[in-house]
């Protein structure tokens, strides 16, 4: 199959499915991972699809959400390797705020059994993988849960988050560009993240490189308040220079 065939029935199936990810695409036509993300490369510039984490959608569905097993598949060395690098950032007998995403979860996995820390969270996967270490002091914020992401959110939520004042926050993020700044599909889910970067006095970001200038329909933030990025070796070193240019410290792990 060329190219031109190969991108015109990927685009066929996103219109079916509301999107289309790369490596079910690689597996569907016998062609690399890269191939594929050339074929979504070729058809955002044409304006016919939008690429997203993983993958693409439609133009026009820049509210697509996919669920959370499916992103937490994503990635999954690079969100290890990201993980094992944010554990340096936690303070000594302090308080940190957890935001819900994949990343973040696997930060709460690797936090060492004996860690003596407050944490305060609004995503139950990264309660449940905390709530047996005898030396934290673990606060689960409440609100209405969102299926999708595991996450409280609304007016309890926010309420909670405007009482603390943390040493640093662990973010997660959709997407997140110098230009467009920081980005997820849901209004509610912003919201959150927008009081969490407000509760604390770091705000650490932790990110795969596949979210570099991924855009999506909630903004919550500008790049700049991020004072710390942990991604990995994806982001080309001029992207990470260009990212510290304007104040935000890069590790690339």
């Amino acid at each position: 199959m060329y190219a031109p065939e190969r991108q015109q029935e990927i685009l066929r199936l996103a219109q079916e499915s509301g999107r289309v990810d790369v490596l079910s695409l690689a597996e569907e036509f016998q062609v690399t991972a890269e191939t594929v993300r050339r074929d979504l490369k070729a058809l955002d510039r044409a304006g016919l699809l939008r690429r997203v984490h993983g993958g693409a959608i439609p133009v026009g569905r820049l509210d697509f959400e996919p669920d959370l097993a499916e992103r937490d598949a994503v990635a999954a060395d690079e969100k290890d390797r990201i993980a094992r690098a944010a554990l340096a950032e936690l303070p000594v007998d302090g308080n940190v705020i957890v935001d819900a995403g994949t990343t973040t979860a696997r930060l709460a996995a690797a936090v060492p059994v004996d860690a003596a820390l407050t944490v305060v969270t609004h995503a139950l996967p990264v309660a449940a993988r905390l709530a047996d270490h005898p030396g934290i002091a673990l606060h689960l914020v409440g609100g209405r849960v969102r299926h999708r992401t595991r996450a409280a959110v609304d007016a309890w939520a926010l309420g909670s988050y405007a009482e603390i004042n943390a040493d640093v926050v662990f973010l997660a993020t959709n997407g997140f560009s110098p230009d467009t700044g920081l980005t997820t599909p849901d209004l509610a889910e912003a919201a959150v993240k927008r009081a969490v970067i407000k509760a604390a006095r770091r705000v650490v970001l932790l990110a795969d490189s596949g979210k570099f200038r991924q855009d999506h329909f909630a903004r919550f933030g500008d790049l700049t308040e991020v004072d710390l990025l942990i991604t990995d070796t994806g982001l080309s070193p001029d992207d990470a220079r260009s990212i510290e240019s304007r104040g935000t410290e890069v590790v690339r792990a």
